[in-house]
């Protein structure tokens, strides 16, 4: 997948997706870590920055031992000779508390080492020793007081000496309080809660759908839902005015950050998490700038890496390999979570993922996770249980949630997941924060999805507010999280919505729809009609349809030319910035066509036909098989052909070509009683495929197209080619 979206939805998945791996899977290939810290305590505050610091040696004026401490995490660096026996230390200033000290190493990095503390830089005393670490960023739990602290090497990893890109001291600054608004995760083993400046919080929240750059826009409406914190996928320069809008009307964010394959099955961007040490060396250190720019932003809830990555990974890798990649993959981010308690030890640190089933990779891989995050839409009441038999030690914040999903809603009768109503996917949300709730002392919030804006097919399956116009799921959002709804004019309400035939429509004739509408509030309603070929054609746009009103909210809809299953929707607006949508499928077939198809299974010939590529060998005869699932597909030139023998002379009427979206704009179709001499009964030089129904009163034994100019960049090809008697 692409970089995180601002205003898109990801492919989404329940907490049971992928669950044929089985427990077993998941528990083998346990990884080791060094031993760290717990989550960074919001009461600590870094000592070192900015203090004197010396070293045994450095390599250069420019690496001298200042640099470590200088609170640039990527660009300067203390880098000593090459040698062993190598310390570097820093003078507090005064004798402090102390709680960690955390090293961000460079590539040149010490294997074996003390950390060592004094109170008058002459006499030491070791209050750590680490011993086989491999290098990145080591988060240490000291306790004690000191005024020096002092990196003490023994045994360097490689060939090069020891060098630090920061060396940081965190512990109590002469009782120096925390920043206003920091924020912690609480309490103890299921009795927690998330604070922010001392005060318990509940995440109400929404993820977030328009462009950052409008947040002040929308935010004021966010507020007046009871929503107290809306979830980004990505974090840069872009992020500022959404975090500048949250703080001026008392909103926070859950700040994200992408990883690949972020979005879970489907997503694109495979990555190779046990070797590519270059990718996440640089997403470490863009995630490490933002968070260093963002910090003390008052907006600044909290930072979730990656995004169902965990079950997305499946898509790159099976067995085994799968197994090391997700064991991979979380143990890097709690590197990235070390780095971030590095930089920021006042907001807690999280990971979403899809699947209940990456917990235990978080668990075994991630200790520095301050709690988890899950994505669980139509199963969020199981997310609950699966905590429980798992184990877990950690508290959740589920990240996104709402009316079930396209993966697990039956089909409907044309074969396609069947979307509940508005008034089913209002019930998902009260459902959803009744379930998060109920945890009580585990389940933290939930930032539901979605605050957006996209009036298309993903628009109006999630989004509260597509194309800006409230639904009645906006509205249970509202009543869950602000408690009330009195005073609101509400939306209309669609029910007992058909399509008359919904599994027969014929293509480029009226199908009849109708439905049930009624607005709560007596407000005058205006209907109108959208269709969506997203299982067609994999346009997921809303388009106008051609209809018209039969009263008493029926009307008569024009199908579309391009066969497949469509979804056709009513959309009843009051006038008042709400929208009732309602919507059900409708199978669009070629229209009948009265006689006998002589054609059918008869000997076909054609100028070229493609052997192998997609659904191919795609021979001529695939267009007179009677089946609209094969075609014929030729060579990707002009011109071309293809024709039938219908074996003797037969009067003809009537012929009608069913295209693939290779269609032809220019052709002729041509008729011979002795396969040579051709005769042409009609021509088009503007072609637009779908399906072309031709009036040729004639006889022939041979039926002939000739093909002579392309629609598309492909060559021709046809799903059927009838020929009426």
């Amino acid at each position: 997948m692409s970089p995180p979206p601002s205003t898109a939805a990801p492919a989404r998945r329940t907490r049971g997706a992928a669950a044929a791996l089985t427990l077993g899977a998941l528990l083998a290939s346990s990884l080791t870590t060094l031993a760290s810290a717990p989550a960074a305590s919001a009461a600590e505050s870094l000592l070192s920055q900015g203090k004197t610091a010396t070293a045994s040696s450095s390599e250069g004026a420019a690496f001298s031992a200042a640099a470590a401490v200088d609170g640039n995490l990527t660009g300067t660096r203390w880098a000593s000779q090459w040698s062993d026996a190598q310390w570097f230390q820093v003078d507090l200033g005064a004798t402090k508390d102390l709680s960690r000290v955390v090293l961000t190493w460079e590539g040149a990095y010490g294997k074996n080492y003390e950390i060592q503390v004094s109170d008058n830089g002459t006499d030491w005393r070791t209050a750590k020793t680490v011993t086989g670490s491999d290098g990145g960023t080591d988060d240490l739990a000291i306790s004690g007081s000191g005024r020096y602290v002092r990196m003490n090497g023994l045994v360097r990893s490689g060939g090069y000496g020891y060098s630090l890109w920061e060396f940081q001291v965190y512990g109590e600054s002469g009782g120096t309080n925390p920043p206003q608004g920091a924020v912690r995760v609480a309490g103890s083993q299921g009795n927690w809660q998330l604070t922010v400046g001392g005060q318990p919080y509940t995440v109400k929240g929404l993820t977030w759908g328009p462009a950052m750059a409008d947040a002040a826009r929308y935010m004021p409406d966010l507020k007046s839902m009871g929503v107290n914190t809306v979830r980004t996928w990505g974090t840069d320069a872009s992020s500022k005015p959404l975090l500048d809008a949250a703080a001026a009307q008392g909103l926070k964010v859950m700040n994200g950050f992408w990883l690949q394959p972020g979005g879970g099955p489907g997503s694109g961007g495979c990555v190779n998490y046990v070797t590519d040490t270059a990718y996440k060396s640089t997403m470490l250190t863009e995630f490490a700038k933002w968070v260093d720019t963002y910090k003390s932003h008052p907006a600044t809830l909290m930072w979730n890496v990656g995004n169902e990555s965990v079950l997305g990974l499946q898509n790159c890798y099976s067995g085994t390999e799968l197994e090391a990649q997700r064991n991979a993959y979380t143990t890097f981010v709690n590197d990235v979570a070390k780095k971030i308690h590095s930089i920021d030890p006042h907001h807690p640190v999280t990971s979403t993922d899809a699947w209940t089933g990456a917990w235990p990779y978080y668990k075994r891989n991630a200790p520095d996770l301050d709690l988890y995050s899950m994505n669980a839409y139509g199963d969020i009441c199981g997310v609950r249980q699966d905590w429980i038999d798992g184990g877990y030690n950690k508290p959740y914040i589920i990240t996104e949630t709402g009316n079930a999903g396209e993966w697990e809603v039956p089909d409907d009768v044309n074969g396609i997941p069947d979307e509940p109503t508005d008034v089913q996917k209002a019930e998902g949300y009260t459902k959803a924060w009744d379930c998060i709730t109920g945890h009580r002392g585990v389940a933290l919030g939930a930032t539901m999805f979605h605050y957006g804006l996209e009036h298309d097919f993903g628009g109006v399956w999630f989004n509260l507010l597509p194309d800006g116009l409230k639904r009645l799921s906006y509205y249970a959002v509202k009543k869950a999280y602000a408690g009330s709804t009195t005073g609101d004019n509400t939306p209309p309400v669609i029910t007992n919505m058909t399509v008359t035939p919904a599994t027969a429509a014929p293509a480029g004739r009226e199908f009849t729809v109708r439905a049930d509408i009624r607005d709560p509030d007596g407000d005058p309603i205006t209907p109108k009609i959208y269709l969506s070929g997203n299982y067609a054609n994999g346009d997921k746009r809303l388009v106008d349809a051609q209809y018209r009103s039969l009263g008493n909210n029926t009307f008569a809809v024009t199908a579309p030319e391009k066969l497949g299953v469509w979804k056709v929707y009513i959309q009843a607006e009051d006038g008042r910035g709400n929208a009732g949508i309602e919507t059900k499928s409708v199978k669009v077939v070629a229209p009948p066509v009265t006689g006998t198809n002589i054609a059918l299974n008869r000997p076909a010939t054609a100028s070229s036909a493609q052997a192998s590529y997609g659904d191919c060998p795609c021979p001529a005869s695939n267009a007179f098989d009677g089946n609209t699932g094969t075609r014929w597909a030729s060579d990707w030139s002009d011109p071309q052909w293809i024709q039938v023998d219908l074996g003797s002379a037969k009067p003809i009427r009537t012929l009608q070509l069913v295209w693939d979206p290779a269609y032809a704009k220019s052709y002729e179709v041509q008729v011979s009683d002795n396969g040579t001499t051709w005769r042409t009964v009609h021509t088009t030089t503007t072609g637009n495929g779908d399906i072309d129904t031709i009036e040729a009163a004639t006889t022939a034994r041979y039926v002939k197209l000739q093909l002579t100019a392309r629609g598309t960049g492909w060559g021709y090809s046809l799903h059927e080619f009838g020929v009426y008697s």
